[in-house]
């Protein structure tokens, strides 16, 4: 019956018996969608560096010379031993190339004559550049460090989804050529990317220990942005996420600034983590918000301060890229974006946040800002928010009349102290003369 029906098949139709699956089980590492590419190529291209084979074939991105004068330093400094571990290292290469190439969606850009050799070159260059980053006496007359548009464009290409080699590779290396002589690899990555993470320092170090293995940079920062319950727990698919609906579409900053939530930066947390804080039964009356001991009434979104500058846009967009590709069911940096798209809108809605401090920017003008976040979210697609039953309660409170009529009160008269004051005086005012009044036409005789 079988080679029945494959005589059918090619009589019909001359294909291979065989045909090698799209994607395998083991990748990790992909070419970015073009209807993602489109929208910012340079965004996912690397600008310095070239790292495993996606862009390996642009000689001005290559730094061939750069990566065998690291070789030549991370030669210097191996005794004998480990010096033989370097070579069973390309031993170890050779043996799994087959599955270091399956981590790549165009997985035939690895079959080149010299890709086991491109790999140990870019492994051993990265972990030259990782030493030196934790030991600041090593970078003195390093351009690589010294020069601040390379060091910083270089910690960029480093992160982009195309320009990764798998982390399994990289370990490897540490484990067998520097073993216990050094912090463990997870350790380096992170110091040397703490640019692009807002953790504390003794948050970052709890992060380290819990932190599994990643499959490549790209995917360490990612982690770095979920929320810690989610760094501590790992993921619960029914619990974290609830199925995308068009009612968890959140209002715009000032909408909902208008029905009396106010904004609360929070420093130290990860981007993800954002919270919606409220007093049940006392938040009714957020007028009282104002006054500094009653501020326990106010609701509160609190948002993890964000500090947007010249590669924010990268960032994202490879965050993005990397949970389309390969997070589809966990989209918490597709959800993360998509809740600040919808606060900002215009540049007054910018203009509030900046305010309250929950986001900064190095761009020309709010309205540079606001449509930088509007783009970042276009042919993105999400089936489930981390933030939904959170948008939900905010969007209840929202379409609450008798909360927007406070919203409103709080908002025209007990905005500020200065405001405050001149409405209690007010009042007093047009109390002290409402009682005379009553006390001329004798409808008020108080006794004395």
């Amino acid at each position: 019956m079988g080679s029945e029906t494959e005589t059918q098949i090619h009589h019909i139709v001359n294909i291979p018996e065989m045909i090698e699956p799209m994607l395998h089980e083991q990748c990790c590492i992909y070419k970015v969608p073009n209807h993602l590419l489109k929208l910012n190529e340079e965004a996912f291209t690397p600008k310095f560096i070239s790292i495993g084979p996606f862009h390996s074939h642009n000689p001005e991105l290559n730094q061939e010379k750069q990566k065998q004068r690291y070789f030549h330093a991370f030669w210097k400094r191996l005794s004998n031993k480990q010096g033989l571990a370097l070579v069973h290292y390309k031993g170890f290469l050779e043996e799994t190339k087959e599955n270091i190439a399956k981590c790549y969606s165009k997985h035939d850009v690895c079959v080149l004559d010299k890709f086991v050799e491109m790999i140990l070159l870019d492994s051993v260059f990265i972990m030259e550049l990782f030493l030196r980053k934790s030991n600041e006496s090593e970078q003195k007359n390093d351009f690589m460090f010294m020069t601040s548009w390379i060091y910083r464009i270089t910690q960029r290409d480093l992160l982009l989804l195309e320009n990764q080699i798998p982390m399994f590779v990289l370990e490897e290396l540490h484990k067998r050529v520097l073993g216990g002589n050094c912090v463990s690899f997870i350790e380096l990555a992170f110091n040397y990317f703490e640019d692009y993470y807002p953790q504390k320092k003794s948050l970052k170090d709890e992060m380290i220990r819990k932190c599994e293995s990643c499959k490549h940079f790209t995917d360490l920062i990612r982690y770095s942005y979920l929320p810690r319950k989610i760094q501590e727990k790992g993921v619960n698919q029914s619990e974290n996420f609830t199925k995308f609906s068009s009612e968890y579409v959140l209002r715009t900053a000032t909408k909902l600034n208008e029905a009396g939530i106010s904004f609360e930066k929070v420093q130290g947390r990860s981007y993800c983590d954002i919270k919606f804080k409220k007093t049940p039964i006392l938040n009714w009356f957020l007028c009282l918000g104002c006054l500094p001991c009653f501020r326990f009434v106010e609701s509160k979104l609190r948002i993890p301060h964000l500090k947007v500058d010249q590669s924010t846009e990268c960032v994202l967009r490879n965050l993005i890229a990397l949970e389309q590709c390969h997070y589809s069911n966990q989209p918490f940096v597709c959800n993360y974006v998509s809740l600040i798209d919808s606060l900002i809108h215009t540049h007054e809605d910018v203009e509030l946040l900046v305010d309250t401090e929950i986001v900064s920017h190095e761009l020309g003008s709010h309205a540079e800002l606001a449509t930088l976040v509007n783009c970042l979210c276009r042919h993105v697609v999400v089936t489930s928010n981390c933030y939904g039953e959170m948008v939900k309660e905010l969007n209840e409170h929202y379409n609450n009349v008798w909360k927007h009529y406070m919203g409103m009160l709080r908002s025209v008269y007990f905005r500020d102290p200065w405001r405050l004051s001149s409405t209690v005086v007010g009042v007093s005012i047009f109390l002290f003369a409402f009682v005379n009044f009553l006390k001329v036409i004798g409808v008020f005789s108080p006794k004395y």
